[in-house]
């Protein structure tokens, strides 16, 4: 191995991972088309589905709601009370799902969801809770992360299970109806008032806590997926059909869309491939599919620098052998990328021991260089996808003609934890629509989006 040739091989992945401006700008272009696409159809790969959610908060809501959230192994009970200043007060418990229920009736599961329901009332809301009441009192955001058709604000189909679940009844039927049953044959004075994806929710929740007077028209989370909400105009939404819009817009001309961006560009029309882009894709269980949330999310990116240093070490450009560390799947996760990111140490010590606990190899300082400029070239071209697709979104919408300050919501451990990714989104904002209306562009961390988010659409519904 030659340092020349070390050089070279690094400098032929880091333009692999490179992205123009004007690359920028095709990919961006490409993202408004498939916007379009999936407003006025239904079954794209991009799905727009509409959340039937018609407004957003302002901040000065007042009142205490309950929020759930099934999101996989764990069932999440909250309360939020919203103070009317753009802050709130959040109690939650957090229960496991027994493995039987995961896999038993729809009977067995929601009527356990429902009695944590209950306890958690108990326990926390005893004295605000009138047990003696006919009415229902308390509203419920319902945040429920598998695959449904939803028709209506508290209304959705379950067309899959997905994480390990399959309650087999339950396919096919409104699962807001089900928790509903089960609240009620408790005597639970709770309506479940929305059915809520965790981005709508993102959206809600900056939306109540952004400072000042602006509106919050993006909820986005960048995490271990990846996926955006966004405010759009009722009658863009031509799949919904007439009828449907015409009297949607009697109570507003907006409504939220989950886009389910992590399958834009599934055909890599614009946002490109690489050889180790298709390694990673060839392992997973939807390959060829959710093409974008591979190039981005914190699930791949650090199986996309493992087998990048495993090809290397196979040409032995790097180490001067290889380990079983480095040789096994998904051994690497995002955390190791940040940490590379982090390290200004004049050795890059943080990135030796980095390579010698998680990979069992030792490293030389020449090789840990290689390794953070690979590591950096990763990380820009997954802030450079997101933002490329948040430009999309704001020229679609005209959000410059509407909006003074632009207010998005952003949650997730890659944009809240990898160093400089907001500042990478920011560059690639500039490339697009310029530094000017860049800097109209408000970006805020937006926490329990899947609690107070699901509570806030609660409340408008």
């Amino acid at each position: 191995m030659t340092s020349s040739n070390l050089t070279e091989a690094v400098d032929s992945i880091c333009k692999k991972f490179s992205i123009t401006d004007e690359q920028l700008k095709s990919i961006s272009s490409e993202y408004i088309r498939l916007t379009k696409l999936g407003l006025n159809h239904n079954g794209e790969a991009m799905a727009m589905i509409p959340s039937y959610v018609t407004a957003t908060p302002s901040g000065r809501e007042t009142g205490t709601f309950l929020a759930v959230d099934l999101g996989g192994t764990n069932f999440r009970v909250c309360s939020i009370h919203l103070n009317g200043d753009n802050t709130y007060d959040l109690l939650q418990t957090k229960t496991v799902i027994p493995r039987n229920l995961m896999v038993g009736t729809s009977k067995e599961l929601f009527s356990f969801l429902a009695q944590k329901v209950k306890d958690f009332i108990a326990t926390h809301l005893s004295e605000k809770f009138d047990e003696d009441a006919t009415d229902h009192q308390l509203k419920l955001g319902f945040t429920f992360s598998f695959p449904v058709s939803q028709t209506a604000i508290n209304r959705g189909t379950l067309l899959r299970w997905t994480k390990g679940f399959d309650v087999k009844d339950a396919v096919g039927q409104d699962v807001c109806l089900l928790l509903q049953d089960e609240l009620d044959a408790l005597n639970l004075n709770v309506h479940v008032a929305a059915l809520v994806n965790d981005t709508v929710g993102t959206l809600m929740s900056r939306s109540y806590t952004s400072p000042g007077h602006h509106t919050t028209i993006m909820g986005i989370i960048i995490g271990t997926g990846t996926n955006c909400a966004y405010v759009e105009n009722l009658d863009a939404i031509t799949k919904l059909g007439e009828e449907k819009i015409s009297n949607l817009r009697k109570n507003s001309p907006m409504m939220i869309i989950n886009t389910e961006w992590g399958s834009f560009d599934n055909q890599c029309v614009s946002i490109g491939s690489t050889d180790y882009d298709e390694q990673v894709d060839k392992k997973t269980p939807n390959k060829g599919m959710q093409l974008f949330e591979k190039r981005i999310s914190g699930m791949f990116l650090g199986e996309i620098l493992r087998v990048i240093l495993a090809d290397l070490c196979s040409q032995k450009l790097l180490f001067k052998s290889s380990s079983s560390e480095l040789e096994t799947e998904w051994k690497l996760d995002t955390s190791a990328l940040s940490r590379i990111e982090a390290d200004f140490s004049k050795n890059l010590i943080a990135t030796r021991l980095l390579i010698e606990k998680e990979l069992a190899l030792e490293s030389t300082l020449e090789e840990r260089k290689a390794i953070k400029t690979i590591v950096e070239a990763i990380g820009k071209r997954s802030a450079y996808l997101a933002g490329a697709v948040v430009a999309g979104i704001l020229e679609h919408t005209k959000a410059f003609e509407k909006h003074g300050i632009i207010d998005v919501g952003m949650d997730g451990s890659v944009i809240e934890f990898y160093p400089g990714y907001e500042s990478l989104i920011r560059e690639a904002l500039s490339a697009i629509i310029g530094q000017t209306k860049e800097s109209r562009v408000q970006i805020g961390i937006a926490k329990d989006g899947s609690g107070v988010g699901a509570a806030l659409c609660a409340v408008v519904a």
